[in-house]
């Protein structure tokens, strides 16, 4: 694998501790029965056969659902972007974060998974749940065509599309660094969010070469930050536990 610029020392300097300020009212959160309504619907609207989710970013290292099968995949007409504002999560009020979505343009090579069989829309519930909880995030929910070695199908993929308020698109990489060097929230930093995602996309043998960029410029901005290299032989061992 390649040798990332982005370190597991240099992530250890962004992490700090905050305290999860919960939602900020400015969105309308679901209900338990908007959830089961929702998940009816897109579980009405997939394919016969095998249900897959389409993952591009914390999906692929963090996917929080079993699996029984999984490939590359790639989305056409779509890219990876650091493009969703956030003061919650990985971000605060005082240093506002960035997540990945995926904006329209170019192409996405990420990974597919398959889930069990059963129930499809109980699944699929599940996934909402953990990707999404307001109104305005629902339209980002969608069925993805992706290519794979073995043909095409349909997969389930989030935040997809986002337009609007809370969103920030098409940023140069370079102000996307300075933002991830410095956003952190009570779930963790941009910075790791950044280093498990081009880490995790390396072992596919996914390189994604606009996050190759951003996590060289990422480094170079936390070393700005912090005025030297990390000299201290436990923040990697933090970092890793923390990341893992």
């Amino acid at each position: 694998m390649r040798q990332m610029s982005l370190t597991p020392e240099l992530v250890a300097l962004c992490h700090r501790e905050e305290i999860d300020p919960g939602p900020s009212g400015e969105w309308t959160q679901l209900s338990d029965d908007d959830f089961g309504a929702l998940a009816t619907r897109l579980a009405g609207e997939a394919d016969e056969g095998p249900l897959w989710v389409f993952a591009y970013g914390s999906l692929i290292w963090k996917p929080a659902f079993d699996s029984v099968e999984q490939q590359r995949a790639s989305a056409h007409g779509w890219h990876r972007s650091f493009c969703l504002d956030l003061v919650r999560w990985r971000g605060s009020a005082e240093q506002p974060g960035l997540m990945m979505a995926l904006e329209r343009g170019g192409r996405c090579d990420g990974v597919i998974y398959r889930l069990p069989d059963g129930d499809k829309t109980a699944r699929i519930e599940r996934l909402l749940r953990r990707e999404i909880d307001d109104h305005e995030s629902v339209a980002s929910v969608r069925w993805v065509p992706v290519r794979t070695a073995q043909g095409r199908v349909r997969a389930l993929g989030f935040w997809v599309g986002v337009t609007g308020r809370g969103t920030s698109l098409g940023q140069p990489l370079e102000k996307v660094a300075w933002v991830l060097a410095r956003a952190c929230g009570h779930v963790g930093s941009g910075a790791e969010y950044l280093y498990n995602t081009v880490s995790h996309l390396e072992t596919f043998g996914i390189h994604d070469r606009n996050l190759w960029r951003l996590q060289e410029l990422v480094a170079e901005e936390i070393r700005s930050i912090h005025g030297h290299r990390v000299t201290n032989p436990d923040a990697a061992e933090i970092t890793e536990a923390a990341i893992t």
